[in-house]
């Protein structure tokens, strides 16, 4: 596919995307519990001619229906890059849009090869699944509609909303330590104390929080995010579904390292150049 320096080039930087990932993902590739996943193995996917991917639909701009009714967003676009990669035509694929408590039980139960469905790759979840390298880093930020908020020191003493027992309470407490919280179940919830004017601000993921700012133009995300968290292909375990994980890893790397990756999520709306504090503050 590539010739002489260009191929040098891309190997390169395939070989420095992996390096700069694997802190994120070690955990993630080694044995499970033995608790095994039944997907299909390459030899039967291209067999079939046709990946299914259990993606999300109600989630912009990673998942979502258009007008139309079309499934559109930054994960859609991976979908079909990975099924020109694996089967040669981009549309060689079955989206099966899924709810979120159902994103590692579609993998787990055969009702898909894998998912690429807004999921975290964590300690806990690789007990059951492998993750693939990150395909875009998610993390949590502050959006507000107040023209005076333009940093973390502009909301103390302000009030902010976070979801009911989510990791971002500590992150928030931690970075804007005279802030006051206020806790809220859902993001529509959220939106209308804003509305109100009851907050000055909403504690919660990028990936969400872009959406948002998407539909309710008044809205607007402050520009460094309290923390990062990669987004990964789900995929199953066990040793028959090696070939199928390692063109995914690599396709995935080498999207990263051409830029193809960070193109389409600015394309989608996605913070991508947003650094975290930790970033921030080594700077």
């Amino acid at each position: 596919m590539y010739n002489g320096c260009n191929r040098r080039q891309v190997i390169t930087r395939l070989h420095l995307v992996l390096s700069a990932t694997i802190c994120w993902i070690f955990c993630f590739l080694i044995v499970g519990t033995g608790l095994t996943a039944s997907a299909a193995e390459m030899p039967k996917i291209q067999q079939r001619g046709y990946l299914i991917i259990a993606v999300k639909d109600n989630l912009r701009p990673l998942g979502f229906r258009d007008a139309s009714g079309n499934l559109q967003g930054l994960e859609i676009d991976l979908a079909h890059h990975l099924a020109l990669e694996l089967l040669g035509k981009a549309e060689a694929v079955k989206l099966k849009p899924v709810a979120n408590r159902d994103r590692l039980s579609v993998v787990l139960n055969d009702k898909v090869d894998f998912a690429i469905a807004r999921v975290t790759a964590t300690e806990s979840r690789a007990r059951l699944v492998s993750f693939s390298v990150p395909y875009y880093f998610d993390g949590t930020v502050l959006v507000t509609k107040e023209a005076s908020v333009q940093q973390f020191s502009d909301l103390a003493k302000r009030k902010i909303a976070v979801l009911n027992n989510s990791s971002t309470i500590a992150e928030v407490r931690y970075y804007i330590p005279n802030a006051e919280l206020v806790g809220v179940n859902s993001y529509e919830e959220a939106r209308e104390k804003i509305e109100s004017n009851a907050l000055a601000a909403f504690a919660a993921d990028a990936s969400v929080l872009s959406g948002w700012v998407q539909q309710y133009p008044q809205y607007r995300l402050l520009p460094t995010k309290l923390s990062t968290a990669p987004l990964s292909v789900v995929m199953p375990k066990g040793l028959q579904y090696d070939n199928l994980r390692r063109q995914i890893n690599e396709a995935i790397a080498r999207y990263t390292a051409e830029g193809w990756l960070k193109e389409r999520a600015k394309y989608w709306g996605l913070p991508n150049s947003q650094q975290s504090v930790l970033e921030k503050n080594n700077n």
